[in-house]
């Protein structure tokens, strides 16, 4: 190898950092999410265990079905933001053995590339909806919200 070659090798295993450090920020960012969806499904099944009103007991199930549905989505999405990782490892470790091996692996970087890219599209997506799911829970919860009512002063 030669010193452009070597500058073309590393410069092309580099190349996927940059979708790397995309799919860490996505991942991130779908890991706090789901924290916050369990936090907010333990609350509600707390909430759940003192309630006796079928009305209300209904209300509380549907919302906790929401953040199941939630948290699901969120699995996948983090699920697929592993897979792109995975694939932008590969493809950098491909381009190096391809390299090495005498371009004997042909167009497998860039299928590496290629599928993590489509994992990360995927992924987002899926990121899109849950977040149109959030938004629906908590206007559910805001239109459907116990309004107290101040006693009023008696007169005597």
């Amino acid at each position: 190898m030669t010193p452009s070659t070597d500058h073309t090798v590393l410069t092309a295993m580099l190349a996927p950092a940059f979708f790397l450090t995309a799919t860490a920020s996505l991942l991130l960012s779908a890991n706090n999410r789901l924290a916050r969806i369990i936090d907010r499904a333990r609350t509600l099944l707390r909430e759940l265990a003192d309630v006796e009103e079928e009305s209300e007991r209904s209300l509380l199930e549907k919302r906790i079905a929401l953040q199941r549905q939630r948290s699901l989505i969120i699995l996948r999405a983090g699920q697929l933001l592993y897979g792109a990782i995975s694939c932008f490892v590969g493809t950098s470790l491909a381009v190096a053995v391809d390299t090495f091996t005498g371009h004997r692996l042909g167009s497998v970087p860039t299928w590496l590339a290629a599928v993590g890219v489509v994992a990360m599209l995927a992924a987002s997506l899926l990121l899109a909806r849950e977040s149109t799911l959030a938004v629906t829970a908590i206007n559910e919860e805001m239109d459907h919200r116990k309004v107290r009512r101040k006693a009023s002063p008696s007169t005597g």
